[in-house]
């Protein structure tokens, strides 16, 4: 436990606040330094913000998030005064403010998650079809329900799976468009899943009744994983940018898939801007029993329907290559950038590998550093 946490001087918690934020039980790895972010953007220099939290680990983290962002921290205070583990309250004074102009570049640290990454080989993205039953404001692949259906053929999915494993492949990602639009999903599934574990990437409204529902009680719980999609705790943000109705929608399809007995995992997109919107995300996910390690917040990707967000570029994002039913791409959110096309052919998988492999040596032979990783799940 840092040094913070003992007892702070009576002139540190008298200051003046300017806002107040209660973070509940969110922790610094996922949606707390969003937030916190967010809100310290809406006061000035010198001015504090009062954070009440009731996540323990937020009194060893906040501290070093403090000092990276040039803001400090002055106090923390029990306020269960030793009766029990919290609620906290912690006082952070905003230092020097940055470039108030236009230049979104330069704002302050924000918190999506974040993983290692992906060696080349042992991660491959699938794209089973690119139309929708939603057009979402930032889908980066441009699916809606008009879009062409690029249908990927389960003899292509399935001798993919196959090159993937004989090459030492991992994990299996099924996306879209809508997987569940597919008229053989449970074939792509089926076949895929008997060789290596997958997950499914689904908006969770149509899967609900018919042959659609029979399709997903026909998956293997132990070998399928189910991701879905939810942007915001309360309906405002999930259903501008998704659509009207679409929050219920998915919360009922979380419910649906957990009664199943599948595992399911929730991504939320959003941009730094609107993380305030988002709410207490990780408050609603554990109302619905979906563990922390199964929370993934990312931002926007510059692609598709999106005309702000992440920058995706060769030498801004470590590759995880995907396989569409006309092409191979460097990256999942890349699919309809030109630049990022590897190949234009799906298979064989050992020739996409390769030249995502030879690309990688060069730019480390040539010093090039600084590659994300733009995590999907």
């Amino acid at each position: 436990m840092p040094e913070i946490a003992g007892s702070p001087s009576a002139d540190a918690t008298a200051v003046p606040v300017a806002l107040d934020y209660d973070g509940g039980d969110m922790d610094c790895g996922s949606g707390l330094l969003l937030a916190i972010t967010s809100r310290m953007r809406r006061i000035e220099e010198g001015e504090v913000l009062l954070l009440h939290t009731r996540e323990r680990s937020v009194l060893a983290d906040l501290p070093a998030w403090a000092r990276l962002a040039g803001h400090d921290l002055l106090a923390v205070v029990d306020d269960a005064a030793g009766s029990g583990p919290g609620p906290w309250r912690l006082w952070i004074s905003r230092g020097q403010a940055g470039d108030k102009g236009t230049n979104r570049s330069a704002a302050p640290l924000v918190a999506y998650s974040s993983g290692s990454p992906a060696p080349v080989g042992t991660r491959l993205w699938l794209y089973s079809n690119f139309h929708c039953n939603l057009a979402c404001t930032y889908c980066c692949a441009a699916s809606s329900p008009h879009a062409d259906p690029r249908l990927m053929t389960v003899e292509t999915a399935v001798v993919a799976a196959e090159q993937f494993v004989s090459q030492g492949g991992q994990e299996l990602l099924i996306t879209g468009g809508e997987p569940f639009l597919h008229p053989h999903l449970d074939e792509i599934v089926e076949g895929t899943s008997a060789q290596v574990p997958v997950t499914v990437l689904t908006n969770a409204m149509v899967f609900e009744r018919g042959r659609r529902r029979e399709i997903l009680e026909s998956f293997d719980r132990n070998r399928v994983t189910l991701q879905i999609s939810l942007d915001s705790a309360d309906p405002g943000l999930h259903d501008r940018q998704r659509g009207a109705g679409s929050h219920s929608r998915a919360l009922d399809g979380i419910r649906l898939a957990r009664e199943l007995g599948f595992r399911v995992r929730v991504a939320t997109t959003y941009l730094p801007q609107d993380a305030a919107a988002a709410g207490d995300l990780h408050g609603a996910l554990a109302a619905l029993g979906i563990a922390p390690a199964d929370r993934l917040i990312r931002p926007v990707a510059q692609e598709g329907y999106a005309d702000d967000g992440v920058e995706i570029t060769l030498d801004s994002v470590e590759p995880e290559p995907t396989l569409t039913a006309d092409g191979a791409w460097w990256h999942p959110v890349a699919v309809t950038n030109r630049h990022l096309r590897v190949a234009d052919a799906p298979l064989p998988l050992g020739h996409v590998f390769d030249v995502i492999r030879d690309v990688v040596a060069v730019q480390s032979a040539g010093g090039s550093q600084g590659r994300a990783v733009f995590r999907c799940t």
